[in-house]
């Protein structure tokens, strides 16, 4: 019977069956180990292509003006921290002074990553707008959408931006009442979260109703950001910022493991500040950082392919302005708008004794940065350098 089915049947057809048989046997083992990749779709900053080069002219122009105010305002190169000036994202003038740790005797230079308080605020909210951008969350979402546990119900990923929850900042609330929390254990953001929806710590002013800085909706920024990404918000920040920016010198301190490397800030006379139960929370502080690092971001955000020009719009519209006046508050920046239709955008910070400035000349293409780890308010006397580079009609005798 073998012989006869043999000879009915073509050898051809025999060795092709066996091939076919053996090759999904190889493609079912295959598809058997192999995980299929989960594909990365984390919105990242990219840097600004070339700009147009300053000419020696303007240059000659404008750095004679820079170091007559540097030396007025830090005399004898007394400033402890970094000063940068920039155009196109060429730098102009800058200067490294003082220590970044008086005990081991280190100096500052221009790698030497410091607090910078308050500017995280701005470096947050591009994380934010980035996803925004990607579709992967709406500015106008409900923030319990997202924190399942957020007791506000009204209150938009908008608001938390631009400082109109009408929360209470997590600093004042902690501080006193034990019962609310203890100041001997170390406050997480996710502690706060929890505070908000466990204990009666009440609100301010009614959601969405007026402005009020208040760095509580920054921490909740933070956490969004964690639950969007899938990632800590030191790692999204990593991926999305530091990393494609190439931003070598600037992370998110941790402060289970950073205490001992960081630099730290000094009171006016010298003295060294520790830590406190709040050196923890992230998001609206605790990104550490240089002035070059934070050209090259501020650089990216000058970017055509950094937002679609419609949400572009919003960043830079002022939304803190119930009575009439100059000072404003955009998505995660400051601004002051004069009737003469000029705008000028900027960041303050101040965390311990590390104060900073960070400022973007638009029309100009000008970046203006100062940080100090030695507690001083003359690193916010650099915007009186704004005038150098534009119509900026400031009134210096009507000092903040």
């Amino acid at each position: 019977m073998q012989m006869i089915f043999l000879k009915k049947t073509k050898i051809p057809q025999i060795l092709f069956s066996i091939l076919v048989l053996s090759s999904c046997g190889q493609n079912k083992k295959t598809t058997t180990d192999t995980t299929p990749e989960v594909e990365d779709t984390l919105p990242r900053m990219k840097p600004l292509a070339s700009e147009p080069k300053v000419s020696q002219a303007y240059k000659n122009s404008v750095v004679g003006r820079i170091n007559h105010f540097y030396n007025k305002n830090w005399p004898n190169n007394t400033m402890n921290g970094s000063f940068l000036v920039a155009k196109n994202g060429e730098i102009l003038f800058e200067r490294y002074n003082g220590f970044a740790n008086k005990n081991e005797g280190t100096k500052i230079t221009p790698e030497t990553p410091v607090q910078i308080a308050s500017v995280s605020k701005v470096l947050t909210a591009t994380a934010i707008l980035k996803l925004v951008n990607a579709g992967k969350i709406d500015l106008d979402q409900k923030v319990n959408t997202i924190l399942k546990t957020f007791p506000y119900e009204e209150c938009t990923i908008r608001m938390l931006l631009t400082h109109r929850t009408g929360m209470r900042n997590y600093a004042y609330f902690t501080d006193h009442d034990k019962s609310v929390w203890d100041r001997h254990n170390q406050l997480t953001n996710k502690d706060i979260l929890d505070i908000l929806a466990t204990k009666d710590v009440g609100l301010e002013s009614r959601v969405g109703t007026r402005f009020s800085y208040c760095n509580t909706n920054y921490a909740m920024l933070a956490l969004i950001i964690e639950k969007i990404t899938g990632l800590s918000y030191k790692e999204a920040m990593y991926e999305m910022i530091f990393k494609p920016l190439g931003m070598t010198h600037t992370y998110v301190f941790d402060d289970d493991k950073d205490r001992k490397k960081i630099v730290p800030s000094y009171k006016g006379n010298g003295v060294e500040i520790g830590f406190d139960y709040l050196d923890n929370v992230y998001g609206d502080k605790n990104i550490f950082s240089t002035a070059r690092d934070l050209l090259k971001f501020d650089r990216a955000r000058q970017s055509p392919d950094f937002l679609k020009p419609e949400l572009l719009k919003q960043v830079y519209k002022g939304y803190s302005n119930e009575r009439k006046g100059t000072k404003n508050y955009g998505l995660g920046i400051r601004m002051i708008n004069w009737e003469t239709g000029q705008n000028y955008y900027f960041h303050n910070g101040w965390w311990h004794g590390n104060t900073s400035s960070y400022i973007t000349l638009m029309n100009e293409g000008v970046t203006i940065i100062a940080l100090s780890n030695k507690m001083t308010r003359n690193t916010y006397a650099v915007r009186k350098l704004a005038p150098i580079f534009g119509d900026y009609p400031f009134n210096f005798k009507d000092e903040e």
